[in-house]
């Protein structure tokens, strides 16, 4: 488990934790189990820096910002880029084989730019929204929530069954290896602690948003995931961060309310 977890943060976050001292399929799917637990940590971070500016500027927005662009840089823009590279294999029509090459190439597209400027935008603004309405406790625990679905996303993309596009790279390297006995725990733990969040943040039928943030969050990055196999084949670690983008962002638009 220590090494799942030290192997899950080095691939899904910029902090300077080192790789773990064993690295094979069985680690692998223990890395991709504790996804959301990487969540909760760059929510926590992310909902203390959007707290800090909340409590200097009393705005909302000034918030939603700090938030985002502290996620961003937590992990390095790497689910970013791989929501762009997927906007883009999607975006040309071509069969799998072109679609990949052009989703591995450096270079960012216009179907890559609009997607990362859509996703940004609608991000700040729907935290923006909820922190506004609900006020600053509830905006962070939106964030941590969000942070924590798109990584359950992840880790349901890594379940029994689920191709990868290529037979190189992080997509060929975690595709399947995560057991269904840990995906249903991870998957309730992750309900259960958006149940706890609601019940301290909200009150009355309110706090049903909160579990039902994690599923539909889910259901969206699980469309995606749909689409992308019958284009792509199967998974890909560009897909894999296009997911996480797709997931929190949806959570979000839920609690927005």
């Amino acid at each position: 488990m220590v090494s799942g977890l030290r192997l899950a943060f080095s691939t899904l976050t910029a902090l300077p934790i080192g790789p773990p001292d064993r690295v094979d399929r069985a680690v692998a799917g223990r890395a991709m189990a504790c996804a959301p637990l990487v969540g909760v940590a760059l929510g926590a971070s992310a909902g203390a820096v959007a707290a800090m500016l909340a409590w200097w500027t009393s705005d909302p927005m000034v918030a939603a910002v700090g938030g985002v662009a502290a996620l961003a840089a937590l992990t390095r823009g790497l689910h970013l880029d791989g929501l762009a590279d997927t906007a883009d294999g999607l975006g040309s029509a071509k069969p799998a084989v072109e679609a990949l090459r052009i989703m591995k190439a450096s270079d960012v597209g216009p179907f890559g730019v609009i997607a990362l400027v859509l996703m940004l935008l609608g991000q700040v603004v729907l935290l923006a929204s909820a922190w506004g309405r609900h006020g600053a406790w509830y905006g962070v625990c939106a964030l941590g929530i969000a942070c924590v679905t798109g990584r359950l996303a992840v880790t349901w993309a890594c379940r029994p069954g689920v191709p990868s596009a290529r037979p190189d790279g992080l997509g060929a390297w975690v595709a399947g290896s995560v057991s269904r006995a840990a995906l249903a725990v991870t998957t309730a733990s992750a309900l259960a602690a958006a149940g706890i969040a609601g019940f301290c943040v909200a009150d009355g039928a309110r706090r049903l948003l909160w579990p039902t943030a994690i599923v539909l969050g889910l259901a969206a990055a699980l469309a995606l995931l749909r689409h992308a196999i019958g284009r792509f084949g199967g998974i890909t670690g560009d897909v894999l961060g296009a997911l996480v983008e797709t997931g929190a962002t949806a959570a979000l638009l839920v609690l927005a309310r």
